[in-house]
Parts: C-alpha cells; structure tokens; sequence
C-alpha cells in the first residue's frame, strides 16, 4: 500500500456523498438509500448488514430512482416497507379482536389470527405498540370499567361488564387498573389527595401537582390562578393541599429542567387516562433527548398511521408538560403550532435540548 493511501472504508470528505456513506458505516437512519452494485439490492442507511465497500456503493433518493437503476430491495431492512406494512395491519387486526372480545383472547389465538409463529407475533405486537397483548387487553378492559364508572354504573355492574370477572381483581391493583379505586373514580376523583406547589421558572410560574403514586400534573407559563384553575378542572372532586418537603424537591427538578434542560427528566409518574392514550404518553417519553418527531410519523411509530388526529388529541391531553416530552413532536414541515403552554415556550425548551445535546 503506498503512502497516504485511504483505506476503502474511510469517509472521503471530497466525495461529494461523504454523509450519506458516513450515515452507512454508523447505520444512522437517514432519508438516503443505498445500493451494492455487486449484489443488487438498495438498503436503508440503517441497515444491519454488514457496509459493503465504498467503491461498489451507489446512492438514491428514493425507492423508485433505485428500482429504475435495477436494484431490488434488500430483504432485511425493508426499504420499502412492505413487511413493515404488513406487520401493521396484522398487529391492527389483532388489536380488533381484543377490543371485540369480552375476555382476553389466548396468544395462540391471536398469533393464528395474525398467520405468525406465537414468539414472532409477541415480538411483533411489542415492537409496534409498545405492550404486551396481555397488557394491552388489561389497558382495554381499564378503559371500559372507566367509562362506565363516569356514565354512572354501579360499581358492581361496572367491574362485571368490563370483564373482571370480581371487585377484588380491580381493587388489589387499583394504580395498574385506573390509578384511583373504582368508587373514587365514579365520585370524579373524590377522595383522593393531591399535592400541589407553585415557583417560578425560567418559562414562567410552574405548578406541580402529585398523588401518592406520583407526578399527575405539571403546568407553566400562565398566572397562578390559571394553573390551580386548570389543576382543579383535571381533578375535579380532588382534595388539593399545600406541598410537602418531597414535592418541593420533585418541583426543583422541574424548575431546573427550565433552566437548563437535561437528557432526562426522572420523576415518579402518576398517569391517568384511557389505553389509548397511556400508549401516546408512553411512545412521547420514548423520544430521545433533542430530537424531534412530526405527528404523521408518531402516528406510524405507535402502529396507528391512520389516526393521526386521534394521536394529535391525545398528545394535546398529556397533563406532565416536560416529563412526558410533547414538546418533541412538531406539525407538517416542522410547525410548532399545538402547544398548550405557547409556541415561543415550544421553541425555547427545543433550542435548549438542542444545545445541551450538542
């Protein structure tokens, strides 16, 4: 080899593609495909093959310019979505049959329902919503005791018509079922406690309210009586007190979080909602640090690429501003529009985990 010569694999910042065959040597997912000349497949920069040679590499902007040039699709990284897809529905699908049913169908049951080996259907369901079917059958059945309990049933006939089968069932594991007990949620959250303490920040005076189990509010930006007004209006029957010591080192955090924002906010959470919308809140805390996402896409990401509007519904009824990070996911072309506490407060908290990432 002679002096200074590069080796093949080594980025050539004069290659007017240096980012996108450096984007193929870190598999970072990118917008770019790639193509090996010498076997005849285009990948994703992502792929997990291993990155063939600079000199047998050709780049594209779409899947169309690559199947024109006579490249087909590499089968391991789906480029063009296609297994994707069918994932998707067959997980959709199987989604139907739990909301249909009125008892949990078996694993056996739904991965035949679907057409996959029981393993690969579990691993596939988990993937894409985030849950186990089991844990999304008990999110479904939550979600039916919680509408009957607010349409006014008897608790009895509630618990029964949700599938529990006994009261007991509900009552041992209030927090996983309804983060309240079934009597306190018919009464609109009578019962409970909620701590609450106010402080300023550097996007305005900050609310923070919390239940035994956690974090359940968090507001800023608006006046004192704002805040307490909308605390009040998210529990309603509630009994809100004055902070104690714990809180107010939960509050601190959230006040330097402002400040300052870090690659995690880690707070104990106490999150209330329907199934669909834990699934929502869940997916928002999965966005890194930084980044950023747009609604279509976190759509797609939950398995619900066609409910964009509901996902958008459910991310505006997120009541842990920062903890659960809605403030990553932006509006076609890269809006801010949608933020509950103000768009200039949206891109203050963006430009700031931007800049600390960096």
């Amino acid at each position: 080899m002679g002096e200074g010569r590069m080796d093949m694999n080594t980025p050539d910042f004069a290659d007017p593609d240096a980012r996108h065959w450096q984007a193929v040597l870190d598999r970072a997912p990118s917008d770019t495909l790639y193509a090996v000349t010498t076997q005849g497949v285009f990948c994703r920069t992502g792929c997990p093959s291993r990155p063939p040679l600079r000199g047998n590499t050709r780049f594209f902007a779409d899947v169309a310019s690559a199947e024109a040039a006579g490249f087909r699709a590499c089968k391991r990284c789906d480029p063009k979505g296609e297994r994707a897809a069918l994932h998707a529905a067959a997980v959709a699908a199987a989604c139907q049959l739990i909301e249909q049913e009125d008892t949990m169908p078996s694993l056996a049951r739904l991965a035949d329902h679907a057409g996959y080996a029981r393993h690969h259907f579990l691993r596939m369901f988990r993937d894409i919503t985030g849950v186990t079917p089991r844990s999304y059958a008990e999110n479904v059945r939550a979600r039916r005791l919680s509408s009957a309990l607010a349409n006014g049933s008897r608790v009895v006939d509630a618990v029964l018509d949700a599938g529990y089968g006994s009261e007991s069932r509900v009552y041992g594991q209030p927090s996983r079922v309804l983060g309240m007990t079934p009597g306190a949620a018919r009464r609109g959250g009578a019962g409970e406690v909620i701590r609450a303490a106010l402080a300023d920040s550097a996007l305005g005076p900050l609310l923070v309210g919390a239940t035994e189990r956690g974090i359940c509010f968090i507001g800023f930006g608006e006046d004192e009586a704002a805040l307490r007004g909308d605390l009040a209006a998210r529990f309603s029957r509630a009994e809100v007190i004055e902070a104690d010591d714990t809180l107010r080192a939960m509050v601190q955090q959230v006040v330097d979080f402002c400040a300052e924002p870090r690659a995690a906010l880690a707070l104990p959470l106490d999150l209330r909602g329907t199934a669909f919308q834990r699934q929502v809140w869940e997916g928002l805390q999965r966005i890194p640090f930084g980044e950023t996402t747009h609604y279509a896409a976190f759509a797609a990401s939950l398995g619900r690429p066609d409910a964009v509007r509901a996902v958008a519904r459910a991310i505006a009824s997120n009541p842990v501003s920062l903890a659960v990070p809605c403030h990553r996911v932006l509006g076609k072309g890269g809006d801010l529009t949608g933020y509950r506490w103000g768009v200039e407060r949206k891109r203050a908290i963006l430009a700031g985990e931007k800049s600390r990432r960096a």
